[in-house]
């Protein structure tokens, strides 16, 4: 019952937020999740995927990509359109797969996910790469900033502490445009944004281990997840 409260309080923030929307925008957490038992793992609950494993490993949420199978997604019980989400993924080095398929693997956040649209933030650990990325319902992708060569991304084994923010900017001529900020490691490491927020009628707030190509048996972990929404609220 207390988790529920939770995710609608995120709710009606979220419904209700004046606020300054840029990086440095004061934030309330309203969410967090170290994965350390069953009742917190119990907690995330799948999103898409058509084959995906998932376990608890070392105080974290593991993810296995399975046979025939590109992306699996996973949701906190947070809802919101004006939220920040953070987490700590590391890409597992097993089972070893092909080479060209690790260079297209990445961990990701997801926000105002829903109906498979979403804005994601992709960090690919072989490719030192970042992407912001507004996936929609066909299956298409608007690349919104593409950030090559980011000092500090984890190659396997390596945590990768992620956040992503998406905030609408709530008066002006800018009214309704979605700014979205990425974080490594507490350092920006891509800004985008976006006229066309409305497409996105998704509130979940999530994460994804995923691949251009079939992935199968790629794996990562998660732990550390936090979500949080602006404030003055």
């Amino acid at each position: 019952m207390k988790l529920l409260r939770t995710a609608i309080f995120a709710l009606l923030l979220a419904a209700t937020l004046a606020f300054a929307s840029g990086a440095g925008a004061a934030l309330i957490g309203v969410y967090r999740n170290p994965m350390e038992n069953k009742g917190q793992l119990a907690q995330i609950l799948k999103l898409s995927g058509e084959r995906c494993a998932r376990g608890g490993s070392e105080g974290a949420l593991t993810i296995t990509i399975g046979k025939a199978t590109k992306e699996c997604s996973y949701r906190t019980p947070v809802l919101g359109r004006d939220l920040e989400i953070g987490a700590t993924m590391r890409l597992l080095s097993k089972p070893q797969v092909p080479k060209s398929v690790q260079r297209s693997v990445y961990l990701a956040l997801d926000l105002r996910a829903g109906g498979g649209a979403r804005y994601q933030l992709a960090v690919y650990p072989l490719q030192d790469k970042a992407q912001i990325r507004k996936v929609l319902a066909d299956g298409s992708i608007e690349y919104l900033d593409i950030e090559k060569k980011v000092v500090g991304v984890g190659v396997a084994e390596k945590p990768n502490q992620l956040r992503l923010r998406a905030f609408n900017i709530t008066a002006g001529e800018e009214k309704g445009t979605c700014q979205l900020f990425a974080y490594l490691g507490g350092q920006l490491i891509g800004e985008a944004t976006d006229p066309g927020a409305g497409e996105l009628s998704g509130q979940a707030s999530g994460f994804s281990l995923g691949s251009a190509k079939v992935a199968k048996g790629v794996g990562a972990t998660v732990d550390d997840v936090v979500v949080r929404v602006p404030s003055p609220y």
